[in-house]
């Protein structure tokens, strides 16, 4: 629980460098290589009746949520879903137990299985899935994870930011491969505008406006 306990909310990072991914559609979980995104942002719940369980909620308000469905028939792998507060709030599929491995840690369900990242090829690619650990393995890479703190603005919450984000931004969540010069370097779009919310007490100038509305129009004609 220690890396969970002193911090609001985080970005969970798999073996294979990819953040958990609450996707746009608010049901799908998967990985991407961007962190920038607030789609990879998780508030940290303690739940009430179990001080060693955390639930997990993205920027769209929904829970991390361990189902019995299988992701593919005859796999033991089951799937990770996102679930509203109103209809899973007492329900322990939203319920994660953080069990420490050296510096990472591992997020063990109500049923004994663990959040695992799957690689390979479609569509196992980019999956995120709960499963038993692989019995005789000298270590289960798959189901360990990497805590990153994300550092919000006092009294915010990841779905906070998302929504006063969202409210100026004509693009979708995750944009992050998408430059823009705004100040004479490439950064991207996601972390610009992240720096611009913060630093104008999430309201955006309008010389910041004016700003991008120039670096899109600038891009269109690149």
């Amino acid at each position: 629980m220690e890396f969970f306990s002193k911090t609001k909310a985080v970005r969970l990072k798999s073996h294979m460098n990819k953040y958990l991914i609450a996707d746009d559609d608010q049901i799908s979980i998967r990985q991407s290589r961007s962190g920038v995104t607030t789609n990879a942002w998780w508030s940290v719940e303690v739940v009430d009746s179990n001080p060693h369980a955390i639930r997990l909620k993205g920027c769209h308000n929904c829970h991390l949520t361990a189902s019995s469905v299988p992701f593919l028939l005859g796999m033991t792998g089951l799937k990770i879903f996102q679930t509203l507060p109103e209809s899973y709030s007492k329900d322990p599929a939203t319920e994660w137990r953080p069990i420490r491995d050296g510096f990472q840690v591992k997020l063990k369900a109500h049923q004994g299985t663990y959040l695992r990242a799957n690689g390979g090829t479609p569509p196992w690619r980019n999956s995120v899935t709960h499963d038993c650990p692989i019995v005789g393995a000298t270590h289960n890479y798959c189901i360990v994870w990497e805590v990153e703190t994300v550092e919000l603005l006092e009294n915010e919450a990841v779905t906070d930011f998302t929504s006063t984000a969202s409210s100026f931004s004509p693009f979708p969540c995750e944009m992050s491969s998408l430059e823009f010069d705004c100040f004479g370097s490439p950064v991207s779009f996601r972390s610009w505008f992240a720096i611009s919310v913060s630093a104008s007490s999430r309201w955006l100038s309008t010389e910041k406006v004016r700003t991008l509305r120039d670096s899109i129009s600038r891009y269109h004609k690149a």
